[in-house]
């Protein structure tokens, strides 16, 4: 009878060791982060770490929630300039007074959670169509967008700031969302797994009637889906930690996100590592939860980017 059980081989005691040491070092720094926020200031600039605090406390927490104060919910209307009297933007805005923190905390997920949206819903669309579409300067277009993901960020910056003048989307949340949705890496993304639809399915689809609309919505996503799961988690942290462009297009305090309101405060409060750590542990929960709930795509996005056939 053939065993069941797995011979251990040394090489897969060495694999799991290694595997071990990686995640507690990428592990420790969130933990670090976690228990420096419950620290007392002597605790936290100690000259002998503790590993552990030894006293529990919420005081950076209560500095946090303390210093200012504004509405849960206040969102400009993108070009709503043009239909005002005073030629300025409208403000939606909604809720009771709440500590700033939770306001900033609130404008970073809207800001990380459109974003993630409209970028998976433009790149999934645009992969599509230089995938499997036939049209003049698609090999051109294509080659532009690779070039253009070799950009760094400063070199549009100017560009960039220009035209969020000229639309009127200065000082709001707009104006760090809408660069965000031409991210030239969710197209490449997409378009390479949209190169391994079968050709047969779309034909099928056209005879039974189906539109562009129709087919893209029924037939394509369905099958992009796992790459649109990993590019959701991508976006999502990436502008979530796109500390550059929210430092360039964000002064008001209503409309900061929570790492420039942090370090804001950091400013008023000199060097203040356990306000620091409260705020990042608040920060990191959002990011956190996106990864748990998209995990299963992630994870089978790069499965099937890894493996063909």
């Amino acid at each position: 009878m053939r065993s069941n059980v797995e011979h251990t081989t040394p090489y897969k005691v060495i694999s799991v060791i290694l595997i071990i040491i990686l995640a507690i070092l990428f592990a420790f720094p969130l933990y670090w982060i976690i228990t420096g926020a419950f620290k007392t200031p002597a605790a936290v600039m100690a000259a002998e770490p503790e590993w552990f605090p030894s006293e529990w406390t919420l005081r950076n927490f209560e500095t946090l929630f303390s210093k200012r104060s504004a509405p849960l919910w206040e969102l400009a209307i993108p070009f709503s300039d043009h239909f005002t009297e005073t030629g300025k933007l409208a403000y939606f805005s909604v809720g009771p007074k709440l500590p700033a923190a939770l306001r900033w905390l609130v404008n970073t997920v809207f800001m990380a959670v459109v974003a993630m949206l409209l970028t998976c819903g433009t790149a999934a669309m645009a992969g599509y169509a230089l995938a499997k579409k036939r049209f003049i300067g698609r090999g051109i277009l294509f080659s532009l967008i690779v070039c253009a993901m070799a950009l760094p960020k400063q070199v549009i910056l100017l560009p960039l700031l220009r035209e969020m003048s000229a639309l009127g989307l200065t000082d709001t949340l707009w104006s760090v969302i809408f660069p965000i949705v031409g991210w030239p890496f969710g197209v490449f993304l997409m378009k390479q797994f949209a190169e391994g639809i079968p050709g047969e399915i779309l034909e099928a689809a056209r005879i039974d009637g189906a539109g562009e609309i129709k087919t893209f919505i029924t037939v394509v996503f369905p099958m992009i889906k796992p790459g649109v799961g990993a590019l959701a988690i991508f976006t999502f942290i990436n502008s979530w930690n796109d500390y550059f462009m929210q430092l360039i297009m964000l002064t008001n305090t209503n409309t900061l996100t929570i790492s420039l309101g942090i370090a804001k405060m950091q400013g008023e409060n000199a060097t203040d590592y356990g306000l620091l750590m409260a705020g990042a542990a608040l920060a990191a929960i959002p990011i956190i939860c996106v990864f748990l709930a998209f995990q299963k795509y992630f994870t089978k996005g790069i499965t099937m980017g890894a493996v063909k056939g």
